[in-house]
């Protein structure tokens, strides 16, 4: 029973996650012109968390 409640409780990062997917792919949708850059522009919005570690890393190391 206690292993059924945790996963129930986990569950929600996976909301964020889309919501921020979703964000994402209008962000960069919005920002392109041409197939190929929405193409990139779906895959980044894939990839999203990346970039954001990616730049607050490099804001710390500075």
């Amino acid at each position: 029973m206690a292993g059924n409640r945790a996963a129930t409780v986990s569950g929600g990062g996976g909301a964020v996650y889309g919501l921020g997917m979703v964000g994402a792919l209008v962000w960069f949708w919005q920002q392109v012109d041409g197939f190929w850059p929405h193409v990139l522009g779906v895959l980044k919005a894939l990839v999203w968390p990346a970039f954001l570690v990616y730049q607050a890393f490099g804001a710390l190391h500075h």
